[in-house]
């Protein structure tokens, strides 16, 4: 981390998309790079580069009122980095393993794609480590055996050999594409399951890296503050 945490003037209010300061708002990795000292981004160094993604999709697609719920997570993220590529395909894998049993089919079949892909490099780069991703996956595409049947014939007509990808790519793409299944799906509880999905992958990406520990001192506790009612959702940004 760069610096040390400072008090802020204000407390920035969660909303979707970039602000270019704290009083115009802020979104959660915006909100992590002030607490940690950081130059004002939403792509901050403190965070690996797949979570930060992953947090800024959970904090675009997430309603207006539940979004003040993602505030007491941001300080989890603060120094939780990893240069091991690996780290960008679990949280791809997750994320679709959580998508898969509730996204419509047309996204069903792009996460399911994007999962298999990404587990099957992860699996040629030694695996997961501590974590079990293969035990979520299985049951997600046990819910799902439609697009799973669809994702496996397409790869095998059109995927010959493993294409030479951008990994960080590939990943961010699927993690994208799953949240957007995840938020847009019929079910009455979507707030809930992103929330479910960045808390439970802050905890893989703990248990996968065991940083050490960092004492991060904010000399005030984050609450979670009242959002307006009417804000526009935008998707992810760049």
């Amino acid at each position: 981390m760069n610096g040390s945490p400072v008090q802020p003037d204000i407390l920035p209010v969660l909303s979707p998309g970039k602000h270019r300061n704290p009083r115009k708002g802020a979104c959660f990795m915006e909100f992590a790079s002030f607490l940690a000292g950081e130059r004002w981004s939403d792509h901050p160094a403190c965070t690996h580069a797949g979570l930060a993604h992953l947090a800024r999709m959970v904090n675009d697609c997430t309603s207006d009122a539940a979004r003040s719920r993602l505030a007491p997570l941001i300080p989890s993220v603060i120094g939780l980095t990893s240069d091991d590529p690996r780290l960008d395909l679990i949280i791809a894998v997750r994320a679709a393993s959580a998508a898969l049993p509730i996204a419509a089919e047309e996204r069903q079949r792009a996460v399911a794609v994007g999962a298999i892909v990404s587990a099957g490099r992860l699996e040629r780069m030694g695996g997961a480590g501590p974590l079990d991703v293969e035990g979520p996956l299985r049951a997600a595409f046990a819910a799902a055996p439609a697009a799973e049947r669809w994702a496996r014939t397409f790869i095998s007509a059109y995927v010959v050999r493993e294409p030479r990808m951008d990994s960080v790519r590939h990943s961010h793409s699927v993690i994208a594409a799953a949240v957007d299944g995840i938020a847009s799906a019929c079910v009455r509880d979507p707030d809930d399951r992103l929330y479910e999905l960045l808390s439970s992958t802050i905890d893989d990406c703990i248990a996968f890296t065991r940083p050490k520990t960092q004492d991060i001192t904010v000399s005030q506790p984050v609450q979670a503050p009242e959002v307006p009612a009417e804000q526009p959702r935008v998707s992810a940004h760049a």
